[in-house]
């Protein structure tokens, strides 16, 4: 079975065709043993490259854990890279079904193939029915206390569910997200993201993913923290955000999230 490594800021992918499903039943498994870095190719996730009845391709996205994923804002980046590379599609304007429905990706390569792309990240959702989380409010600035420390948190749906917290990056440690990923808010669980704001147009943030544990980079949490501090009137609508494996513009617009960001192949093999 041939595989293509992937990153995106330092969020790194195992990119495998599945047109035939021969991998669906067990691909969780699969996740687990090739995502694991020392017995393992080693990856943050897997993207599964299969057929759609209802856009050009279709991208499925098993966690590190085996855990499925709705979405991933790195990941859809290399996965559009790859599917244009590999001339699965034609245009590098590309519709790709996701577990978040359609995502479309503009790619746009330079003459060595390096790639940044815009992904239409679709809108997000402050409901707590759709996170899911047990409020009854919107968790907007709300206090809540993990592990006998107090966070005050911004949790929404973007694709997946995130929970923002502003603050210094140096005044918290990035496994304090274990504990608040599996909070009991949370039936489902929760991305937690780490922002601090250095002005109206710039941040930084840090990620513990659900399922995966801290990445140097999350494209969904990058665009949750956007849009969190934004809500709070800490930052404008388009922002560049800091990850520990390099940068993303986040853009907030009336027709939805927009992000931008590198995609680059990392190497190919067999297994």
């Amino acid at each position: 079975m041939k595989f293509t490594k992937m990153q995106g800021t330092g969020n790194d992918f195992i990119v495998i065709e599945d047109f035939d499903l021969k991998l669906l039943n067990e691909q969780d498994k699969f996740a687990q043993k090739l995502c694991d870095r020392r017995f393992g190719i080693g990856a943050d996730g897997i993207l599964f490259v299969r057929k759609s009845e209802v856009a050009d391709i279709k991208m499925e996205i098993i966690n590190a854990d085996g855990s499925y994923a709705a979405m991933c804002g790195n990941g859809i980046r290399c996965f559009a890279k790859y599917v244009l590379d590999e001339k699965l599609v034609s245009d590098n304007n590309i519709k790709i079904e996701t577990g978040d429905g359609i995502k479309i990706a503009d790619v746009n390569l330079d003459k060595n193939g390096a790639a940044n792309v815009t992904i239409d990240m679709g809108n997000y959702s402050l409901n707590p029915k759709d996170i899911p989380a047990e409020s009854e409010d919107t968790i907007i600035n709300k206090k809540i206390v993990v592990g006998n420390k107090e966070y005050e948190i911004i949790s929404m749906l973007m694709g997946v569910p995130h929970t923002v917290i502003i603050s210094k990056l140096d005044e918290v440690d990035i496994n304090e997200g274990k504990a608040i990923e599996k909070y009991n808010l949370f039936p489902k669980g929760t991305n937690v993201n780490f922002c601090e704001v250095i002005d109206k147009n710039n941040i930084k943030v840090k990620t513990w993913e659900r399922g995966a544990g801290p990445t140097l980079a999350c494209g969904t949490g990058s665009c949750a923290a956007v849009i969190a501090s934004n809500l709070i009137g800490l930052t404008e609508k388009d922002v560049k955000v800091q990850v520990p494996g390099g940068e993303m513009q986040i853009k907030i617009s009336d027709n939805g999230i927009f992000m931008t960001g590198p995609a680059v192949t990392v190497f190919k093999g067999q297994i």
